[in-house]
């Protein structure tokens, strides 16, 4: 038997493991994951900015936050798992990752998700939860930097509800305030206002999200529905304000909502009842049941029936591959791996402060138990497994070298520019098969099967794929395991709790306005910005505010630039929703103590800017055609449009129109019609049809430069720009 014992034994890794190592790739992972425009302290410097669009067609900033997997989706609810599972971490073990020097990259990893979430939610009851769809991003392989697939934004609100996106989002951010509660105060406030009015609505306005986000169902389908969500939510909430109302909410709905009788063999982004019941046991054990002693000890019950699962010494044990790696379904089974471990971990911190052991139907277990389970699952992962391969990207010596990920099997964009196309991608580089030109370096992939199998292949996704939900709960387990215990309890609150507790249903607090801070008025220029008026139509604020530029030289400016940004929310006389960003060429020469003086609120003329909203509801007027060279340029609906070339005119109605040709500009050979005038005189907002338009540029004299596309899109933001009407061959800039 000694021969066969060690023959079994040879693939196994013996070496113990350097967990502070993984721990730091671990949390660099999530760089590589980053949407957005990237920060100078990127470490991962294969990847650029991406997705600088998200959310600009619905007049709404979603720029940021992380791509949740191998693609370029931006899926919520497993975003806003992914940052409470990293808070938590954070929470329970951030002394063991200040020591190791990560903390800090770990606290940034939480923000960079926790900035976009407030992005995500403009108003108390309407939050975005995703940007882009699985399918048309899943028909193309492309760098997130070269993406041509449909970023359309889906969001959530009253009439279209997901109690299970808003309170898992709320647990984010309510988790997320404890972490920065010390280091930025305001922040964490504004973090915890944004989980209360959260919560409110996914308690107030239930339902399924995917029933309302319904191109979500194919990837995210809450199959578990919002229940467990709520409790989640309520149980984040009273850790992070200490507010009795979200104390009592566990206690009187822990029955109706499954808090207390549901026992769960799986923790994830769809299922979190597990981690609910641990964090009510946590409350437990810390004395603050008050009177619902009672149902919290059934909540508790469950989480110890979770462990004794785990351990394979309950009543309804996880299946375990002959490895002994927990095993729940072949696609992307690691996610379970991680979760669970993470909560055995933390449970088993909470009995060894508590100086508890736990019962199991097949005896008694202590916390070394619990912790020595979790070590084993991480063990595995780092390579302690028939195969002897890390299923982390960068750690030891064989791991995946196929994953299957876009950005990093595509060559870097710094290294060859070329634009990769939809399909392109698949040919050139998702069927090669080589190892991928950029390392994902702490990327915690799907793993292997049953029979502890595994193909490293980019097309096998169910094994090589790696998400954000893998990494959360695993770099605050590789920070328990790297820097110990430390003697720490575990049961103390993470910040002091508030003096007196807090006993009245919180009310949403309205977001507060944005008042866009007044420009600094240094050198020749000043820059003074009020407001002026306010107002209420339909239930909506609107403000109204003034700039007056001055110039306080004594020469005379013959270039001047200006911009106005961030003009987020309805506008007043448009119908729809809007991202306003104004870039203002000035040439007609502001001379000494001349102010040119603008209102923005009530969409005027800017100095030449033309504003049309995409339903001709409200034209700024202008009294002078506005020229290109030897052409008469005018906007038709939401897009621009111009004869290049030659031109013929038909009259119709007393309009001259024009039709180029070959030499329309549109979303590839689809025809817009032009209106190509010689008479001095602007259509009014009557006479403009609409146009399902294109985007582009205004170069120079007769020049449009459009950004490519592979499909035609709706462009619903506003179409604006600026003419020179001193000079008709001058620049114009196109703003949008």
């Amino acid at each position: 038997m000694v021969p066969l014992f060690l023959l079994l034994g040879l693939p196994f890794s013996l070496a113990g493991h350097d967990y502070g190592q993984a721990l730091s790739k671990s949390i660099l992972f999530f760089e590589a994951q980053r949407s957005g425009y990237l920060p100078h302290t990127q470490r991962v410097t294969w990847r650029a900015n991406s997705g600088l669009q998200d959310g600009k067609a619905s007049g709404v900033d979603l720029v940021g936050g992380y791509y949740d997997a191998g693609d370029n989706v931006k899926f919520g609810l497993p975003m806003a798992f992914t940052i409470t599972m990293m808070s938590w971490s954070i929470l329970e073990y951030g002394k063991q990752m200040a020591s190791s020097g990560e903390l800090s990259h770990a606290m940034d990893a939480v923000k960079w998700g926790t900035d976009y979430l407030i992005k995500a939610h403009p108003e108390p009851y309407v939050l975005y939860g995703e940007v882009g769809d699985g399918n048309t991003d899943h028909y193309c392989w492309q760098r997130p930097e070269d993406m041509t697939t449909d970023r359309h934004a889906y969001k959530i609100d009253p009439s279209n509800p997901g109690s299970d996106l808003a309170g898992e989002t709320a647990a984010a951010m309510a988790a997320a305030s404890l972490v920065f509660r010390h280091s930025n105060p305001a922040y964490a406030n504004e973090l915890l206002s944004h989980a209360h009015q959260l919560f409110d609505f996914a308690d107030k306005y239930r339902g399924k999200y995917d029933s309302s986000i319904s191109v979500a169902q194919k990837y995210y389908q809450s199959i578990s529905g919002y229940n467990d969500e709520l409790l989640w939510a309520a149980a984040w909430l009273y850790q992070a304000s200490d507010n009795q109302y979200y104390l009592n909410y566990l206690g009187k709905n822990g029955d109706v909502l499954g808090g207390t009788g549901w026992s769960m063999s799986e923790f994830s982004w769809d299922v979190k009842y597990a981690g609910v019941q641990t964090l009510v046991a946590k409350f437990l054990m810390q004395g603050k049941a008050g009177g619902y002693a009672s149902v919290f000890e059934k909540y508790q019950e469950k989480a110890e029936s979770f462990m004794c699962n785990c351990l394979g010494k309950g009543s309804k044990n996880v299946q375990k591959t002959p490895g002994g790696l927990i095993f729940r379904q072949r696609w992307n089974n690691m996610q379970f791996v991680t979760s669970a471990s993470f909560l055995t971990a933390v449970y088993s911190d909470y009995l060894s402060s508590a100086g508890k052991n736990m019962n199991c139907a097949s005896g008694n277990v202590s916390p070394t138990e619990l912790i020595s389970f979790s070590k084993q699952q991480v063990d595995y992962l780092l390579g302690d497994n028939p195969r002897a391969t890390s299923y982390m990207v960068g750690y030891g010596n064989n791991y995946p070298q196929q994953v299957h990920h876009r950005a990093s099997s595509i060559v870097s964009i710094k290294v060859n520019p070329s634009f990769v196309s939809c399909r392109g991608g698949y040919a050139t580089w998702f069927s090669k098969k080589a190892s991928d030109p950029n390392l994902l370096v702490g990327a915690v992939v799907g793993g292997p099967d049953a029979y502890d199998n595994f193909a490293d292949q980019r097309d096998n996704y169910e094994q090589t794929e790696p998400a954000t939900y893998n990494n959360a709960p695993l770099f605050g387990l590789l920070a328990r395991l790297s820097g110990g215990h430390g003697g720490y309890n575990q049961l103390l609150p993470a910040v002091a709790p508030a003096p007196k507790p807090v006993v009245t249903q919180p009310k949403p607090t309205p977001q507060p306005k944005v008042t866009p801070a007044p420009a600094a008025s240094s050198g020749p220029i000043a820059i003074e910005q009020k407001l002026t008026t306010s107002w209420i139509a339909n239930g909506k604020n609107y403000y109204r505010y003034s700039t007056i530029v001055t110039n306080k030289s004594a020469k005379t400016l013959t270039d001047l630039k200006l911009s106005i940004s961030k003009l987020y929310g309805p506008m007043w006389g448009l119908t729809r929703r809007i991202c306003l960003k104004l870039h203002l060429g000035l040439r007609n020469k502001l001379r000494y103590t001349k102010k040119v003086h603008t209102v923005y609120g009530k969409v005027h003329r800017v100095s030449g800017v033309v504003i049309i909203d995409s339903t001709n509801t409200y034209i700024a007027p202008i009294s002078t055609p506005l020229e290109v060279g030897s052409w008469k340029l005018e906007l038709q609906g939401t897009g621009f449009v111009a004869c290049v070339n030659q031109y013929h005119c038909t009259q119709q109605d007393g309009i001259k129109n024009c039709e180029c040709d070959g030499g329309v500009i549109g979303c590839k050979s689809i025809l817009y019609k032009a209106i190509c005038c010689k008479e001095n005189y602007l259509l009014s907002h009557q006479n403009l049809s609409r146009a399902s338009g294109f985007k582009g540029r205004l170069l120079g004299r007769d020049m449009i430069d459009l950004q490519p596309f592979d499909d035609c899109i709706q462009w619903e933001s506003i179409a604006s720009f600026f003419c020179d009407l001193v000079e008709p061959s001058s620049k114009i800039i196109r703003m949008d």
